[in-house]
């Protein structure tokens, strides 16, 4: 149970709650209701046989998420009206209209409500805080009784969950496994394995393993189970998992949250509103590409799908997701392009590794390819006995020319090379998984490289980079980075100290020595002086719980109560990074459409005065969030 200011720091995070007088938030946090529901429990159950669906009490989710349904839609695998996550408020409009409760809630997952009384609410309404939250409201529920909308891409997989996942234990027959799964009206049933893996049995797999292949229904469940599942966590857009699906061939994706819990599963009819046509074309053109010029041509069709997706009401966070996905789709095809036209290089036991913000599936125009390469020790070196011409290299040398000749069909397609050197036809990007793990392990230890010698890493940047990396071709397992960093706070809490320190050391401000006066006003560098401060703060935050790579605000919303963030820390810089994508998403699309090339430095006097305002604000709250930070990590230590 949370204390009363804890109550009130949260309600006071929210809308419609924000702006309310500290002395009004203290009253309804004393008056709150507090209550714990199990994963299926109902919230409110049918109005007339739930004695607490007081048409006089608002519902706000603390934890958790709750799913509103029709009162006549009794069954769990009903669609639901609505989702609320952490934050989300429901009860409202009975309160508003003073008529009765006619919806059903239910936790899908372990939930805590608070329970306010409709008298302390009802007046904040009447503020413009509560205005604006009763306008949302209501384009959302009008967007809903109108039907998927090109908008939807930018739900979550964890919002379109509506009921607990299906589990039958190892050691199920087949025939009492498909029973159960009759029993619960499910279409699948997950199998739990050693460690957080999972199988997944579905009814294709009963068609195709069992009965088209003569199998017996007392075969145990585990013998005709696909494992380990794919699985994708909650804080994943639904139009971009779905392209993931259908590229993969699944029908079934368990969706899991940043710890491993699995909160339930989604099928493709379910993500297909989120999916977009455009996007779907330059799929097929990048999937049909049998040379780079064939590649680069789908390529050109990359920025008109993100223009059409933004000027057609797509979230910009749903776009920059989009558009990630369609980055790994060129990357994966330019790899078999470039593989097929060289057929002694290694293909065993090869992982390409995708950096950045693609890898952190928040990719804009202006994102170059940041990219590594990683393979087994065991991996051969190329057998080119018997062929003409061959050249005899070893597996690093052609790993990394299959590499070279990758980012070459890349940049024909419009994505260029990181600036930098972080791409894996370099040495410092190429590894074997062994060789990652140690280098992992110098970094630790050595943070900063070795004085005196300028060719050696420095652990915090190579670390950030790698840390952030994600698997686009090979085994996931060989990428043994991030795994390294997963107990920082327990093994290495010295190098978690340094990662806080590199995160604050770029603080967020509006001007600087090196920013130049132009005639029509100053310019501003969105990514380096604004949200590079919070992806830096999200990943130290991650790294702070055993989160090592995935999105910003997943990232941040784990790191939500470490003892250095709070929640409404969480909430501001989540608001405000979303804010600034949109931004800067809105300013590379005028240039895309000017045709000019994207970038993230703006002229301050091209935005709108409300822009302006906005973009102040957000700065000053990442630079208050940095401060208390810093005052913490000061004078309490990053353990508390």
């Amino acid at each position: 149970m949370a204390d009363r200011q804890e109550t009130a720091d949260f309600l006071g995070a929210h809308p419609p709650f924000q702006g309310a007088p500290p002395a009004v938030l203290a009253e309804m946090a004393a008056a709150a209701v507090e209550r714990e529901y199990g994963s299926g429990a109902w919230v409110v159950d049918r109005p007339q046989m739930d004695a607490s669906a007081d048409a006089d009490t608002v519902w706000v989710v603390r934890t958790g998420r709750v799913v509103i349904t029709h009162p006549d839609d009794t069954s769990r695998t009903d669609v639901p009206i609505d989702t609320i996550g952490p934050g989300g408020v429901f009860g409202f409009s009975a309160l508003l209209s003073g008529g009765t409760v006619e919806f059903c809630a239910r936790a899908t997952e372990p939930t805590v409500v608070l329970q306010l009384p409709g008298a302390l609410v009802r007046p904040l309404f009447a503020t413009p805080t509560g205005l604006a939250f009763l306008a949302d409201a209501v384009n959302s529920s009008s967007a809903y009784r109108g039907g998927p909308v090109e908008g939807s891409a930018g739900r979550t997989v964890g919002e379109l969950v509506s009921t607990p996942a299906v589990f039958t234990p190892v050691g199920t027959t087949v025939r009492d496994a498909v029973r159960h799964m009759t029993e619960q009206g499910s279409s699948y049933v997950l199998i739990p394995l050693r460690g957080s893996r999972l199988g997944i049995f579905t009814d294709r797999d009963l068609r195709i393993r069992v009965v088209a292949a003569g199998i017996g229904v007392d075969t145990p469940i585990e013998q005709v189970m696909t494992s380990p599942a794919e699985t994708v966590t909650a804080d994943r857009l639904a139009g971009t998992v779905l392209m993931d699906m259908l590229e993969r061939g699944l029908r079934h994706m368990p969706v899991v949250s940043t710890r491993g819990e699995v909160l339930g599963v989604v099928e493709d009819s379910d993500l297909h509103a989120a999916s977009t046509r455009r996007s779907f074309v330059v799929r097929r053109a990048v999937a049909s590409a049998s040379t780079p010029a064939e590649l680069a041509d789908a390529g050109r069709l990359v920025p008109r799908l993100v223009v059409d997706l933004f000027k057609g009401g797509t979230d910009a966070m749903a776009v920059s997701a989009i558009l990630s996905v369609v980055v790994d789709s060129l990357v994966r095809r330019a790899v078999e392009i470039e593989w097929t036209a060289r057929p002694d290089v290694p293909r065993d036991h090869f992982a390409w590794i995708t950096l950045g913000s693609v890898a952190r599936r928040e990719a804009m125009p202006s994102s170059d390819v940041d990219s590594a390469l990683t393979w087994a020790d065991a991996t051969a070196d190329p057998d080119v006995r018997g062929k003409s011409n061959a050249v005899s290299w070893t597996r690093d040398e052609a790993l990394m020319d299959l590499a070279t000749r990758v980012h070459v069909s890349l940049d024909a397609a419009g994505l260029p090379s990181d600036s930098n050197g972080a791409v894996a036809s370099s040495p410092r990007f190429a590894r074997s998984a062994g060789q990652w793990e140690r280098a992992a392990a110098h970094w630790l230890s050595n943070p900063f490289g070795e004085r005196g010698n300028p060719a050696e890493d420095s652990g915090l940047i190579m670390s950030s980079l790698m840390i952030d990396g994600r698997v686009v071709w090979g085994p996931r397992e060989l990428h043994t980075v991030p795994e390294a960093y997963r107990r920082l706070l327990l093994d290495h809490p010295d190098a978690l100290r340094l990662q806080l320190r590199d995160a604050l050391a770029g603080r967020a401000r509006l001007r600087s020595l090196r920013d130049v006066l132009a005639r029509r006003g100053g310019t501003f560098d969105l990514k380096a002086h604004a949200l590079t401060p919070i992806v830096n703060l999200a990943r130290w935050g991650g790294l702070s719980v055993g989160i090592a790579s995935s999105s910003t605000p997943a990232r941040l919303a784990a790191a939500s109560g470490n003892g250095m963030l709070s929640e409404r820390d969480v909430a501001t810089l989540t608001e405000v990074f979303a804010l600034l994508q949109r931004l800067r998403l809105s300013h590379q699309i005028d240039q895309i459409t000017a045709g000019h090339r994207p970038g993230d430095v703006l002229i301050m006097a091209d935005l709108s005065p409300l822009e302006r305002s906005l973009l102040t604000d957000g700065i000053r709250e990442i630079a208050a969030v940095q401060r208390r930070v810093g005052y913490l990590a000061a004078n309490v230590g990053v353990h508390r």
